[in-house]
């Protein structure tokens, strides 16, 4: 049997991911009652409405969402985001910024490269938006030098959000190397080898979008 860890959060009417911006609107386009209209008695259906921004629950950038000629989520191929070989780095609780000396001696080429923080523990407070972990511009810069192909951490941001910059997100995005964000239960992944995954739908003009976010593990 194989063995697979979600590592998304729940997306719900109402849920704010990133505050500042509006939480999903989920409700009913063709209630069930309403479809018994249409249908054979004992027939019915629900058609649901979403009514959200791309930046929620957890989700996947890709280059468009920081520059105007990158490639949106239609562009991005299927094998920038499945089946990669997954790396873990577990932080301490108390590290804000995460500099590159935490990602030297691995392998990172090609690799899904995944931040636990902890951080999910605040998920749907107030805290969760405030001093939390961010890797620094000297990381991303390594990454990219490195080649890894994703890199995710369960935060709110990858960049240090408390100024207007957003330097990680340049240097990535700039060189194709695809972020997740607001990922959950990285825990579980310790001492596991695994392959991620985190496809979002195939939409043209979009550079960022919610994924379903999960690790196969291998041994």
């Amino acid at each position: 049997m194989k063995q697979y860890i979600d590592l998304s959060h729940t997306i719900e009417d109402g849920l704010v991911t990133y505050k500042g911006l509006p939480a999903p609107i989920i409700c009913d386009y063709l209630s069930r009652e309403e479809s018994r209209k249409h249908y054979a008695q004992g027939t019915e259906f629900q058609i649901g409405k979403i009514e959200m921004v791309s930046n929620t629950g957890t989700y996947v950038d890709v280059p468009s969402h920081r520059y105007s000629d990158g490639k949106d989520l239609n562009e991005t191929a299927i094998d920038k985001l499945a089946g990669l070989d997954g790396v873990l780095f577990q932080m301490n609780h108390s590290q804000q910024a995460i500099d590159e000396t935490v990602f030297y001696n691995f392998d990172l080429k090609g690799k899904a490269i995944l931040i636990s923080t902890g951080w999910d523990r605040y998920w749907n407070t107030e805290q969760y938006y405030e001093r939390h972990p961010y890797l620094t511009e000297n990381a991303a810069k390594y990454l990219v030098e490195q080649q890894a192909a994703v890199v995710g951490i369960d935060s709110v941001n990858i960049d240090d959000t408390s100024g207007n910059t957003r330097p990680v997100h340049t240097e990535l995005l700039g060189n194709e190397i695809l972020i997740v964000e607001h990922l959950c239960n990285l825990n579980k992944l310790l001492d596991k080898q695994f392959l991620f995954y985190a496809v979002p739908p195939k939409i043209k003009g979009i550079g960022t979008f919610p994924v379903r976010a999960f690790a196969e593990v291998v041994s």
